[in-house]
């Protein structure tokens, strides 16, 4: 054992070094030997020099060792690279008696995927005896046997292979026999009894004899069993087959109790000696267990269900025996046809169950793959569905790599299942289907879509503070903090415009507060974009226009315009006594700030001197009268018209009209006998009525062109767009009044009339006067 020991080292040396030549020609396995027995945990090979890699890149690759058999009998120590031994190795358990005992390994690393192939030699040593069957044998000889005549005996069995295996046989000293040791074409040794002299029963009947089985080891093991010879009254003649070898194909999925063959001997004998008795020859425990012989037909049959997979092939041995005790032996080659019954078969190795989208190509599994039968039965194809965005790449024997072929999208398909199918290529095929569930993980790469490009909102002037508007929308397609949406209002372009002190929006669910009470004549409209940004990283964000439209209310009641009210003299209205009916004494004009039905203004006479007397058109306010005037109707006349827009509620403003009714504008008031008196008397009211109405009409003349220069003006310094007036804040489009008759007004004025932004009702007049 020492000496063994001694060699070993060498050995494994030797193998190094023959493996490096080999590698420089042709690239070949790494190849590394063991004793059996050897300790859990011995040291084997150091695998990062071996394999040409730094030291802890087996640790940083995800490096694994996976050996054939699907038992983890290696172990790798990522720390120092050394391949280990994880269990003692039975050589007899992992090969039986096939020599060499190689054990085949894989050495693959994950990240990059690369594989190396191993073989590891497990040397046997001599832990195991030969053994006999029997601890006896019974062997009858007739009598009449001559010298030279041979016995085959029951073999012993050794576990051991090479030079620790069986090697030869001894018997006893004696004078009658000597054994020989035979080589069978199966590698196996078989010990014969060869016979040196004549035997006589009456001298002796019996012979008892040591027989030894000797191993090649050092030291030497052995095993023994008696052998007891009987020696038989004549028999001259031993059963023969007819045939041997027998072969023979049995399905491996053949029913039990199915007859195999059978087999025949011939004795020529007669009587007793000729009835032949069949039996298995040293039939080991799987023989037996699986077959069983007739001994009167000769019919082999199957007790125990076949398994190509395990065993393909039997020797059955089988004895034919006479009456007399001469026997013959025959050889039964049995041999299992696979079957396909065996599915293929798919292990992973290594599995990513998420991964990010829009990722370029992405491992996603690595496993094998696998089919215990042989030929056809064995040939195996690995798919999977062509709709999906996945593909198979061969990667080292029957390792599969499973990748993605594109970039894959989360708001399109969020999981998918890939269904892998191994179909074998026998008859029926056999299939195997594993599902691998794949999670795409979300990248922030959709910005927030508003359901609508523009809002248009309605608030109606003199709103509270706070009040809600309306809301914009925005939805994201990502899922988690990519699809939480935060709202915004974004600055506006004019930054004269306080948008801040207008309006604002809850950051959350986007609902818009108007801030402050909206006045319709100061603010028609306004617009703003508003923001909606996600919670990614980084943050995505997309825009939207809002326009708000503030709706008119009724809280403007009419403005008159003319006449004049806050003038320090009444406005007197001269109508000659010989008007007609319908004769224009004069116009009413009044605006209203508001805007729509509620600046629709009305006119309505509310009270009179002489009533019937004057009348009011309800649309222009024009005052005319309605029937000739008399001497009896008083020279001075008191109207008061009311003007009403159309509002709800409506509003009203009213006027006072002072009418003078003379004779002519001609002639003299009085006679002329009596103007000096006249002169010299105090002045007539009339009179003073008159001379005021003339200074009004020509104070509003003048007040008219300066107005209007100043209108000029203001448009040359583009204040405001044309047909309107400049305004501070805000305007309301002009409301044209034309005025006209043939009253006390000879001539026709048209006034427009614009408003300022505040409502306190401060107004510009511009009058044009036209022929």
């Amino acid at each position: 054992m020492e000496t063994l020991e001694r060699i070993q080292p060498n050995r494994q040396v030797t193998t190094f070094i023959l493996m490096v030549i080999l590698s420089q020609a042709n690239p070949a396995p790494i190849r590394y030997s063991v004793l059996e027995e050897t300790e859990s945990g011995s040291f084997i090979a150091h695998l990062t020099k071996d394999l040409g890699l730094e030291i802890g890149e087996l640790k940083a690759r995800s490096a694994r060792v996976v050996c054939d058999d699907d038992k983890q009998r290696l172990l790798l120590d990522h720390q120092t690279g050394d391949l280990l031994l994880r269990e003692k190795l039975d050589r007899e358990d992992i090969c039986g008696s096939d020599e060499p005992c190689v054990l085949h390994f894989q050495v693959f690393l994950e990240t990059p995927v690369q594989f190396f192939e191993g073989e590891l030699l497990i040397q046997d040593i001599n832990d195991h005896s030969p053994v006999f069957p029997n601890r006896e044998m019974l062997l009858k000889i007739p009598e009449n046997s001559q010298p030279g005549t041979v016995f085959p005996l029951k073999l012993a069995q050794d576990l051991d292979v090479g030079s620790n295996g069986l090697q030869k046989y001894t018997i006893n000293a004696n004078s009658h026999f000597h054994v020989l040791t035979r080589n069978h074409s199966d590698g196996k040794k078989y010990p014969d009894l060869v016979q040196d002299k004549v035997l006589d029963r009456e001298e002796q009947s019996e012979f008892s004899l040591t027989l030894m089985a000797l191993d090649g080891g050092s030291p030497p093991r052995s095993g023994t069993s008696m052998v007891r010879i009987l020696i038989m009254d004549v028999n001259d003649n031993a059963p023969e087959f007819v045939h041997t070898p027998y072969e023979v194909q049995v399905l491996e999925n053949s029913p039990l109790d199915s007859l195999i063959l059978t087999v025949l001997a011939r004795d020529v004998d007669a009587g007793n000696f000729g009835t032949v008795a069949y039996s298995l020859f040293q039939a080991s425990e799987e023989i037996k267990q699986t077959f069983s012989i007739n001994e009167v037909t000769g019919e082999i049959r199957l007790t125990k269900k076949l398994d190509f997979e395990q065993i393909k092939s039997y020797h059955v041995e089988t004895e034919a025996t006479d009456g007399g005790g001469l026997s013959g032996k025959g050889t039964v080659v049995i041999e299992v046809v696979d079957v396909n019954d065996n599915a293929p078969e798919l292990t992973i190795s290594s599995l990513i169950s998420s991964i990010p989208e829009n990722a370029p190509e992405t491992v996603v599994s690595i496993f094998r793959i696998r089919d215990r039968d042989s030929g056809d039965n064995g040939k195996m194809i690995c798919s999977i569905p062509d709709n999906l965005p996945f593909i198979l790449k061969p990667t080292f024997k029957n390792f599969y790599t499973l990748v993605t072929d594109s970039p894959l999208d989360r708001e399109s398909q969020a999981e998918y299942i890939i269904t892998i199918t191994v179909t074998d290529m026998g008859t029926p095929r056999l299939k195997t289907e594993h599902n691998i569930t794949v999670l795409v993980s979300d990248v922030n790469d959709n910005a927030p879509a508003f359901t609508q490009t523009s809002y248009t909102l309605w608030v109606r002037e003199n709103n509270s503070p706070a009040l809600h508007i309306g809301s914009v929308s925005a939805t994201d397609t990502d899922a988690g903090a990519n699809a939480q949406v935060t709202y915004s209002l974004l600055p506006p372009p004019d930054p004269l415009v306080p948008l801040a002190s207008l309006v604002s929006i809850n950051p959350d669910n986007g609902h818009l507060f108007a801030l402050t009470s909206l006045d319709y004549e100061a603010l028609r409209a306004f617009e703003f974009h508003v923001g909606a940004t996600d919670r990614g990283s980084p943050a995505l964000s997309s825009q939207a226009l809002v326009r708000v439209l503030v709706a008119d209310a009724n809280d403007n009641a009419p403005f008159v315009l003319y006449p004049l009210q806050n003038a320090s003299a009444p406005c007197t209205e001269l109508v000659p006594r010989a008007a007609e009916p319908g004769y224009l004494v004069t116009k009413v004009v009044a605006v209203d700030g508001d805007a729509g039905q509620n600046a629709w203004l009305s006119y309505q006479l509310l009270k009179a001197t002489e009533p019937g007397l004057f009348g009011v058109w309800a649309h222009n306010g024009e005052v005319r009268t309605a029937r000739l005037l008399s001497e009896r109707d008083a020279p001075k006349q008191r109207l008061v018209v009311l003007v009403k827009d159309n509002g709800e509620p409506q509003l009203s403003a009213s006027v006072t009209l002072h009418v003078l009714l003379v004779d002519g504008f001609s002639q003299p008031y009085l006679p002329a006998p009596e103007a000096e008196a006249a002169a010299a008397a105090p002045a007539d009211p009339l009179t003073v009525y008159l001379v005021v109405a003339l200074a009004s009409v020509s104070s509003l003349f003048l007040f008219s062109v300066l107005v209007f220069v100043a209108v000029r003006l203001c448009r040359r310094g583009g204040a405001a767009s044309a047909g309107r007036c400049p305004v501070a804040e805000g305007h309301f489009p002009g409301h044209l009044v034309d005025v006209s008759g043939t009253g006390t007004l000879s001539k026709s004025y048209q006034y427009e009339v614009c408003l300022t932004g505040d409502h306190r009702t401060e107004l510009f007049l511009e009058a044009s006067l036209s022929s």
